[in-house]
């Protein structure tokens, strides 16, 4: 699991929380079911059985894989709709290329990620390049649904194109654990990620024995999804595993602690950690549609039926 990484955290920015900082409680620790998607590839429903409002604003996501592909076996998903919200992938591991019916699109792979804002909606394909289908190989990653309030809903769609690079990395006073900040804000150091629903979204690799504890917003949530490793959560100890997530109370603290014994295959706790300012708006979803009520809903199929959502381009033959 590379995405990205430093020698030395040592010589990054560090973070620590107030010490008067309000811990937050553990209120669920929920484990993600199998799945497929697209056009077959592996997933865990990370949020599966979460109540939404613990979730506010985020709707779904799922880890995509960890699975190694043998040669002609890696799949992607078929051109499909989206309106009203926001898709975040990030890719761990492998390859993926993207194109969206609004001449967005590229190539993410190794800790990119691919933000994509559906808004007044778009057709959209999700791809392992050819190369990749001839080899086989690793393909691990998330993709995250980010719900967009009303009056964004029928903003013009956008792209963003996030090298692993630009992560904003920061650090535990002792060490221990290397944080990638992707979108939002962690005591004062910004990721590179735009978002019109505030958010804050960090991929944290935590060593053998390390505790992390983050100053987090009071006015956001607080949610925790385990990729890799054993731990636990809140000062309390909470034990997680990989597929599990955990919904924080709240608090102006957030607490992560790694096991001092990890498996082989996974030499460190790797955690997702997601914060965001609730919407608190009525949500209709169904499918590849997050609109504020089942008539939205209506006019989005049939928008897309009408073609309105865009065209595939022709140089997919279709």
């Amino acid at each position: 699991m590379p995405a990205v990484t430093v020698e030395n955290p040592l010589t990054l920015p560090r973070v620590v929380a107030q010490a008067d900082a309000t811990p937050r409680p553990v209120l669920t620790v929920t484990t993600a079911p199998s799945g497929f998607e697209g056009e077959g590839f592996p997933v865990r429903r990370a949020f599966a059985g979460i109540n939404y409002k613990h979730l506010d604003p985020f709707i779904m996501m799922d880890q995509m894989g960890e699975v190694e592909y043998e040669a002609g076996e890696p799949k992607g998903t078929p051109w499909h709709p989206h309106r009203g919200f926001e898709t975040v992938t990030y890719l761990i591991d492998g390859t993926f290329v993207h194109q969206d019916s609004n001449g967005g699109g590229g190539t993410i792979q190794n800790g990119d990620t691919q933000w994509m804002t559906a808004g007044s909606g778009l057709l959209h394909i999700e791809a392992p390049p050819e190369s990749l289908v001839m080899s086989g190989g690793l393909f691990h990653g998330l993709q995250l649904w980010v719900n967009l309030p009303a009056k964004d809903k029928m903003m013009n769609p956008r792209y963003q194109d996030i090298r692993g690079g630009q992560v904003q990395l920061l650090t535990t006073p002792d060490g221990g654990a290397l944080l990638r900040v992707i979108a939002g804000e962690l005591d004062g150091h910004e990721g590179p990620g735009i978002t019109h629903t505030p958010i804050t979204m960090i991929h944290a690799t935590v060593r053998p024995g390390a505790e992390v504890t983050l100053p987090w917003r009071e006015d956001f949530n607080g949610l925790a999804y385990v990729l890799a490793g054993r731990g636990s959560v809140g000062t309390e100890r909470r034990p997680v595993h990989m597929g599990q997530t955990a919904v924080f109370g709240a608090g102006s603290s957030l607490t992560v602690r790694a096991d001092e014994r990890q498996d082989a295959h996974a030499p460190d706790l790797e955690v997702v950690l997601l914060g965001g300012q609730p919407i608190r708006e009525p949500m209709a979803h169904y499918g590849p549609f997050v609109m504020n009520s089942r008539a939205e809903l209506q006019q989005a199929f049939e928008d897309f039926q009408k073609g309105l959502l865009g065209t595939v381009p022709a140089v997919h033959g279709m």
